[in-house]
């Protein structure tokens, strides 16, 4: 049901504040933006439906899978702060949802990524987690979406936008569509084959015709593709369980593939074509991280590494 709220906000600064058009030009296509994020146009903005969280996981969302620098990010949200005071006074909502929220540093740094041991724990105990489930086809969709993120390195949205089609189990590979449906084909292993052939047959008992690879039931019992909301949580909830670091996103494991390849002697060029990057210099960010470790390592254990 349109609400117009924020077209009514965007009436307000133009007039009464007599912010430039340029200004509110550039609000209306960020709060246009947050809208799409939740799957809605801008008049069908919804208060009572939006909460702290959905700010987050649409800033994590800017930063790690748009590369939206800290800068445009803290723009974006500085925005929608300006709406929520908007209606405040207005008395359509009780709450800011913003008022909490620390924008980005301006410095982005390096990647994380989740050591192997940590991603060896995940390993372990997957059969029985499986088995334990009150949901088992859930619990394998869950396992394969962490290692299919994990052993292919593909984006989130490469993710959910995934076919049964682009898969070709026989020469072990999948066809991955990348930012302006750039095509990528990127090999997978014997392990990751047999996950996928065990997900396929649990869900053809979910349903026979599956709108997307990754599926979910909604709280109706209908069978619908899975989508971001839905994978941000289980990425979470699955590596919060085996690691400490404050990130769980689809985003970090793509940086763990990628260390995991640079630290086992992959080369940068390969590494480059994996991922999907138009540029090496985006590529090369991997060999810093590498190189900390390296120099942690070398400070801790070398005898002329520290002066005495």
């Amino acid at each position: 049901m349109p609400t117009k709220m924020i077209p009514h906000f965007l009436d307000y600064i133009a007039i009464e504040r007599k912010y430039s058009p340029r200004t509110v030009e550039a609000y209306h296509d960020d709060l246009r933006d947050f809208c799409r994020f939740l799957g809605w146009e801008i008049e069908e903005y919804q208060p009572k439906d939006v909460g702290e969280d959905d700010v987050k996981t649409w800033m994590l969302d800017l930063l790690e899978n748009q590369h939206q620098s800290p800068r445009s990010v803290k723009r974006k949200l500085s925005a929608l702060r300006s709406f929520y005071k908007y209606l405040l006074r207005q008395g359509k909502v009780q709450k800011d949802i913003t008022a909490r929220i620390i924008p980005p540093k301006a410095d982005k740094p390096l990647p994380v990524f989740f050591r192997k041991e940590e991603m060896a724990k995940f390993e372990q105990n997957t059969e029985e987690r499986i088995q334990a489930a009150d949901n088992p086809f859930e619990e394998t969709r869950n396992n394969l979406i962490i290692e299919m993120l994990y052993q292919t390195g593909m984006r989130q949205a490469e993710l959910l936008g995934l076919q049964d089609s682009d898969l070709d189990l026989q020469q072990g590979q999948v066809r991955i569509f990348g930012k302006r449906r750039k095509e990528r084909v990127v090999p997978i292993g014997e392990g990751l084959i047999q996950l996928i052939k065990e997900y396929q047959e649990m869900r053809s008992e979910e349903t026979a015709h599956a709108p997307a690879f990754f599926i979910k039931k909604d709280k109706k019992g209908e069978i619908k593709p899975l989508d971001k909301s839905t994978l941000y949580s289980i990425v979470r909830a699955r590596m919060g369980e085996v690691s400490t670091l404050k990130k769980h996103s689809p985003h970090v494991l793509r940086h763990t593939f990628a260390t995991a390849m640079l630290d086992n002697g992959a080369d940068i060029r390969s590494i480059q074509t994996l991922l999907g990057h138009a540029s090496l210099s985006t590529t090369q960010v991997y060999t810093h991280t590498t190189f900390e470790q390296i120099k942690r390592v070398y400070m801790a254990t070398h005898p002329r590494a520290k002066k005495k």
